[in-house]
């Protein structure tokens, strides 16, 4: 988790949301990514999907088995689907988002038994060190808008 946590600060440095992901095959990091949703004008560069592609560039297959997902925060909806399809066997991750989650917030589509796989979950891993990266994201970010709204 701490390298996600690098991640996440790389993207924190770009002005955006500070979400780190690591993707582990066999004991060694395979591929990294960070948000790039803003910079790249992308809403589908999450720090998961970044460094999902990744992993199937580096081990030259779509299917992930045996790999694990370091995030800094619960997956959303999209990035959990590309988990399912991508037959990835574990995923860590920091700290819950209680807005866009879907690994145990909103939904839990890593135990939807309707579809063809399921994923195993561990939750809370540095969540403090992830949870105060975001809040003072967000924090400095509301600053920004007001000090704006206030000219």
């Amino acid at each position: 988790m701490a390298e996600a946590l690098k991640e996440a600060r790389k993207a924190e440095k770009k002005g955006e949301v500070p979400v780190g992901a690591v993707v582990v095959h066999k004991g060694a990091a395979v591929a990294r990514g960070h948000n790039t949703k803003e910079t790249a004008g992308d809403p589908t560069a999450h720090a998961e999907l970044v460094a999902l592609k990744k992993a199937s560039r580096r081990l030259g297959a779509w299917r992930l088995k045996g790999a694990t997902l370091y995030v800094t925060l619960e997956p959303c909806i999209m990035c959990m689907g590309a988990m399912v399809q991508a037959r990835l066997s574990r995923l860590v991750f920091a700290c819950y988002d209680p807005k866009g989650g879907a690994c145990g917030s909103l939904y839990d589509i890593s135990k939807d038994k309707r579809l063809n796989h399921r994923i195993k979950v561990t939750s809370g891993v540095s969540e403090a060190e992830a949870g105060e990266l975001l809040k003072g994201f967000f924090s400095k970010l509301r600053k920004k808008k007001r000090k704006k709204s206030v000219k």
